[in-house]
This record gives structure tokens, C-alpha cells and sequence, in this order.
């Protein structure tokens, strides 16, 4: 059950409640006893745990070929600029 919070346009008092979702939003203040009662919008924190949504779910088989010519790559340039200094070392 959802917690929600209140606020008079009237009279400035603001209160939470616990709704159900399909109950009617309140409208008249339980202070000053009028229909100035606003919903407050408030922002709702979320915390994204664990190393993704992608990495881990519904990965298609075509995006790990993509990394593996990525990870070759890498190691054939690091493999010839390694050769290259050595060679230009032994001169």
C-alpha cells in the first residue's frame, strides 16, 4: 500500500496516508476543512545494483562477436608496437 503525501493550499499543513491505489485522492483538509488538498509529487530514489541490465539479460549473440574482434584487435597492435621497439633496441 502506497504512501502518500498531502498538502492544504489553504492553510499549509502537509501529512502522508496510506492509500490503496484505486482509493479516490482526499480533497478537504482535515485542518482548516477546506477543498484546497494537493497530491505532493515527491521523487522516488533508485538505486541500480549489479553490473547491468545488458550485461547480464538478453545479451544477443551477434554484440559478444563484435567484443571478441575488439579484444583481437587490441592485442595484435600491442603485439607489433612491442616487436617494433625491441627491434629498433637490438640496432
Amino acid at each position: 500500500m502506497p504512501i502518500y503525501t498531502y498538502r492544504c493550499e489553504s492553510c499549509g499543513v502537509q501529512f502522508e496516508r496510506h492509500q490503496f491505489f484505486n482509493d479516490p485522492p482526499l480533497k478537504i483538509c482535515p485542518e482548516c476543512r477546506k477543498k484546497t488538498l494537493k497530491k505532493v509529487i515527491t521523487p522516488t530514489g533508485v538505486i541500480f545494483k549489479g553490473s547491468g541490465f545488458y550485461a547480464t539479460d538478453h545479451r544477443s549473440p551477434s554484440g559478444n562477436s563484435s567484443r571478441e574482434n575488439k579484444s583481437e584487435k587490441k592485442e595484435d597492435s600491442g603485439t607489433k608496437a612491442g616487436e617494433s621497439k625491441s627491434s629498433e633496441k637490438s640496432e
